[in-house]
């Protein structure tokens, strides 16, 4: 009886190692560990050229997501912007041109090395909070990419190649990316390439996620959070879960504008830090001016300053968006057209076209912290009222940014029209 339960035993385990070898061998790398670039040539000043690219397309995309919605926003514009980056080492001529001016990406001998270095200092790991990326490219196996691509991807991006079957196995496959950015996002993003998107077509997806959990540097007291009224218009008046804290010893970065307070909250490890514009008025009347050079007015204008309270929502919600109109709108319409994109920097031939630009992101705030991930697949397939002085109280609309504090680089972009 022992032996049989002994073999019983063996044959599981067995069975158990067969199909962790499985899914090891199709994800190009450890969703827990993401490979490291080569940021040799990367400079203070270059790095800067990058993330204000990065920055100035956070506030590109806001505006166009803006047109469509009035509702709550979340999206990483790291994601989109790491995603379309790998995807533009692929492209050419008005192709090209058009992905450089949307992004704002400086010439590549700047942007490779830079975005090498923010993507390693994202991954260097913290014991105060945890912050991680990666990139991957899928491929159908026996579509002759050129090696030149692919390793300049894996070299400065970090995406590393994994071979799927697009053709025969398009569910299998379609399963396999997503529960890859799944592990990547602590199982935040599920499902990020939804069915029907893929088919026997297609030949590429090249992936992002990014996660963040933190705590926060001075936190709420659980027991100071009540149901208080918060305008979403004010005719609209609702009640949530307001997070108070009022703490005599803290100084907090902030600054009371005509149009604005804007308070600093750092989360422990003070590399990470979530700004809040909070408006005067309404939120229309900032975010039609938000650029990066009114962001870095707003902040300059910050100094320590001791809050005899602070008020803000719990808020927890998620987001999906297909991104090819708002790409579109803003200047890449070519890298969409099944008839004029130009990835010969891929293959070696214009056969390729973007077929969908996807992203999904996660945000929990609470008074333990923040936890916020993102993911972003691009899929290429074949052609065929004001309140006193020193009270901070956001009970109503406002913007928030998920920021690395030393250079300022947009992690995480929302707006929060309602926080239930």
């Amino acid at each position: 009886m022992n032996k049989k339960l002994l073999t019983i035993g063996i044959i599981i385990l067995m069975a158990t190692i067969v199909v962790a070898t499985i899914g090891l061998f199709l994800y190009p790398y450890s969703p827990d560990r993401p490979p490291s670039t080569d940021d040799t040539g990367s400079t203070q000043q270059g790095i800067q050229q990058v993330v204000n690219a990065n920055n100035q397309f956070a506030f590109d995309l806001y505006s166009e997501l803006n047109k469509d919605s009035d509702s709550n926003i979340f999206y990483s514009p790291y994601s989109i912007s790491a995603a379309l980056a790998m995807t533009y080492e692929g492209a050419k001529g008005q192709t090209a041109d058009e992905m450089k001016s949307v992004f704002h990406f400086p010439e590549n001998n700047i942007l490779r090395p830079n975005f090498a270095t923010i993507y390693n200092n994202i991954n260097e790991g913290n014991n105060d909070y945890e912050l991680k990326t990666g990139n991957a490219l899928w491929v159908q196996q026996d579509y002759p990419f050129l090696e030149n691509y692919t390793s300049r991807v894996e070299n400065y991006y970090g995406g590393k190649t994994a071979n799927l079957d697009f053709i025969k196995e398009t569910e299998k496959s379609r399963q396999t990316i997503n529960s890859f950015i799944e592990e990547q996002t602590n199982n935040k993003i599920k499902d990020l390439i939804p069915q029907g998107v893929l088919n026997e077509l297609t030949r590429l997806v090249l992936t992002n996620a990014i996660y963040f959990k933190g705590t926060w540097e001075w936190e709420f007291d659980k027991s100071d959070t009540r149901e208080q009224d918060f305008k979403i218009t004010e005719n609209n008046i609702v009640k949530v879960p307001m997070m108070s804290m009022k703490n005599d010893k803290a100084m907090f970065n902030y600054a009371d504008t005509e149009d604005l307070q804007i308070l600093e909250l750092s989360y422990k490890g003070e590399d990470i830090s979530m700004l809040i514009l909070l408006p005067t008025e309404n939120l229309d009347s900032i975010e039609s001016s938000l650029t990066t050079e009114k962001l870095n007015e707003y902040k300059n204008q910050m100094k320590e300053t001791k809050l005899d309270a602070i008020y803000l929502p719990k808020f927890e919600f998620d987001s999906k968006y297909t991104l090819n109109e708002n790409l579109r709108a803003l200047g890449m319409p070519t890298a969409f057209s099944d008839s004029n994109a130009d990835f010969s920097g891929m293959t070696g031939n214009r056969e390729l076209f973007i077929s969908a630009v996807i992203h999904q992101a996660f945000v929990k705030v609470d008074e333990k912290g923040t936890e916020a991930a993102a993911a972003t697949g691009v899929v290429m397939q074949l052609k065929s009222a004001p309140m006193p002085k020193n009270i901070f109280r956001a009970d109503h609309p406002f913007i928030f940014i998920i920021q690395e504090k030393e250079t300022g680089n947009i992690l995480f972009l929302g707006r929060v029209i309602d926080p239930r």
